[in-house]
């Protein structure tokens, strides 16, 4: 029997009790999931397309993909993305997992992904029988390693740290991984939530100054669980790569892998409006801008930070002596060990709660400090 390693969020069952203890209640700061209400428009999208009696198809309906095709072309700075080559997944998490078995990696090969980062990059590589690396650039492995490497994921915007990765820098890793004949994937499902010098977009890796107008081997991952308060649906979809897309789709296909028909009538409604996006997103600024003073406060750093639904901090100890210090706040935060070793030392705060608890966590983390 396949046997993976425990779910690393049971290691903060202790501290979510101590949280609980508090008399104003817990403040849950840890895992991003949305708070706020699916926006109308795509509710009554859905409800309107539920009389689905009969199978919906894997690749996704025509419709469907040219909204996604022309998403990309308004907001990823993509024009020109052929429908052929999108196919909408039942979430982005599933995709990640089974991302190298449907590629075909298996044993002996290499998945390198970011030195910080979602656990399930590693769990698909384990999936799959493969060998995974931490790295953030491809010059950091061995001439060894390099000859086993079949896929590098990159996460720009980044969980846990917001890290944004410039034009430049995905340029240079496209090219690098060309070198090798390796798949890039790309996971970009915070691409919506750039702040500061990135508010009006971030670098994607099917964009042409990436990848030079040849999508060969590269794979975009977006979700709009983030963007659109749909993390209930599992919406999501996966472009690029002509030569990879037709064997993808076929192999979902003999394992059922099928966005339910109503939920792509919802995707493809709500990839067509551009405003709830923007009213989400300012609400996220907000409570924002709200906790970093607060934090900062209390004693913490913010790293990088600059996209996403994160702030990644450090009080420059021991990352489980402040997650406790913030439970006995009554404030459950994310570890940073759970991301890898490069982790050490740091929390993740999410900003996934209502407005009620942020305040409440604000007036908490003042009053300590």
């Amino acid at each position: 029997m396949l046997t993976l390693p425990d779910y690393p969020w049971n290691a903060m069952a202790p501290y979510v009790e101590r949280a609980a203890a508090h008399p104003q209640g817990v403040v849950n700061l840890s895992i991003g999931t949305p708070v706020d209400p699916t926006p109308e428009l795509l509710r009554n999208a859905l409800a309107a397309a539920t009389d689905a009696p009969g199978y919906p198809t894997t690749h996704g309906t025509v419709e469907l993909r040219r909204a996604i095709s022309a998403w990309y072309e308004r907001r990823r700075a993509t024009p020109g993305l052929d429908p052929e080559d999108i196919m909408p997944t039942v979430g982005s998490k599933e995709l990640v997992a089974w991302l190298p078995l449907l590629l075909g990696i298996g044993a002996g090969d290499l998945v390198v992904r970011p030195t910080v980062a979602y656990p399930t990059y590693d769990i698909g590589a384990r999936l799959a029988g493969a060998e995974s690396v931490a790295a953030d650039s491809l010059g950091e492995l061995s001439e060894e390693q390099l000859s086993r490497v079949k896929l590098v994921w990159v996460n720009s915007p980044g969980n846990p740290t917001g890290i944004v990765r410039s034009t430049q820098e995905l340029r240079g890793l496209v090219d690098a991984a060309r070198a090798l004949g390796a798949v890039v994937a790309s996971d970009e499902c915070y691409a919506e939530l750039g702040w500061g010098q990135w508010e009006d977009g971030v670098p994607g890796v099917l964009e042409p100054a990436v990848s030079g107008g040849d999508l060969t081997n590269l794979l975009a991952v977006y979700s709009m669980s983030k963007q659109s308060n749909l993390a209930g649906y599992r919406a999501a979809f996966v472009a690029g790569a002509p030569n990879l897309m037709p064997a993808l789709i076929n192999n979902r296909k003999h394992a059922g892998m099928i966005v339910p028909a109503p939920v792509q009538e919802a995707m493809r409604i709500g990839l067509g409006d551009d405003s709830h996006v923007q009213t989400q997103k300012d609400l996220y600024r907000e409570r924002r801008a709200r906790l970093i003073p607060a934090l900062e406060g209390f004693g913490l750093r913010i790293d990088h930070s600059e996209a996403g639904l994160y702030l990644w901090c450090t009080a420059g100890e021991d990352t489980w002596l402040t997650i406790g210090r913030l439970a006995d706040l009554g404030i459950v935060a994310g570890p940073g060990t759970l991301y890898g070793t490069a982790g050490d030392g740091f929390v993740r705060i999410a900003l996934t709660a209502t407005d009620e608890r942020i305040d409440s966590a604000v007036e908490r983390l003042n009053a300590a400090h």
